[in-house]
């Protein structure tokens, strides 16, 4: 039986549980149940602290695990990451007060508070910067005015938390981050158990960012609206009864398939549908 951790709380906790449950998995109805058995799957959730997950995994207790790609690297422990799942991103950068830091060269010798002590390190160590770490679990935009740092290191979103405490970013990105399904590293990258997992979750991934269309079209201006809707191989096309039109179907991107009904109907496609994909397999 696959034994898969899951976070329990937080951004990551119901985007996680959500996609497994589109890839036909049981979750569990209340959030006091830590571990969860799925017979039919043959698989054992448990659900632990996000920040707790790549500990578990990296050490064998748990085949492979759902949480934050920083949360990952801020752990420091022998985990990676085998499939990003494209939920919870997140940026992490450094913020000061305006005029007093421009580059991370400059933060040689200053402290920086930050919730991330693993992945502020690392970066630093990167760039070849000494500078001190003093680690908070929350709210590091008042580090800075309450004298604990003269930097902080943190996610950034819209800014706006960092603008209301007189902070601004400098430099580049430390990291991007976002969900992926982690392993052990050096765990066996063809366990087939695993390999099934990761493939209902590509298969809802797919699902998500693309739909089925379907359109009549004159056979003459089928090559033209075959390029707009070129598909994963090629389409599948039918003839109609009246002659001279043929019925196609194709997945498309998502994100553009108004643009590409409008193309269509220009080019004298009619009929033309979109239906969701809920399913899927490459």
């Amino acid at each position: 039986m696959l034994r898969i951790a899951i976070p329990n709380k937080g951004s990551l906790s119901g985007p996680a549980m959500a996609m497994l449950h589109e890839a036909g998995y049981q979750q569990r109805k209340e959030s006091k149940e830590l571990v969860l058995v799925d017979p039919g799957n043959q698989v054992e959730f448990f659900y632990l602290r996000p920040k707790d997950i790549a500990i578990y995994v990296s050490s064998g207790k748990l085949d492979i695990g759902i949480t934050g790609e920083d949360l990952l690297i801020d752990s420091g422990v022998g985990a990676e990451v085998i499939l990003p799942l494209g939920f919870a991103r997140s940026t992490f950068r450094f913020a000061a007060k305006p005029g007093t830091v421009s580059a991370v060269a400059d933060l040689a010798g200053k402290t920086i508070a930050t919730s991330y002590e693993g992945i502020v390190a690392k970066h630093l160590a990167e760039q070849g910067v000494d500078a001190a770490i003093v680690h908070l679990d929350g709210a590091v935009e008042t580090a800075i005015e309450l004298g604990v740092a003269q930097v902080i290191a943190d996610v950034v979103e819209t800014g706006t938390s960092l603008r209301n405490a007189g902070l601004e970013v400098f430099g580049d990105p430390i990291m991007k981050s976002e969900a992926a399904v982690i392993r052990r590293t050096g765990a066996d990258a063809d366990d087939p158990k695993v390999q099934q997992f990761l493939r209902r979750l590509q298969g809802v991934l797919v699902a998500r960012s693309y739909v089925m269309m379907d359109y009549d079209c004159r056979v003459e201006h089928l090559e033209k609206a075959v390029a707009l809707t070129p598909g994963l191989e090629s389409p599948t096309i039918s003839p109609l009864h009246h002659e001279g039109w043929v019925a196609v179907r194709s997945m498309v991107a998502a994100k553009e398939a108004q643009r590409i009904m409008d193309d269509l109907y220009d080019l004298g496609a009619r009929a033309i549908l979109t239906t969701a994909i809920h399913a899927c397999r490459l």
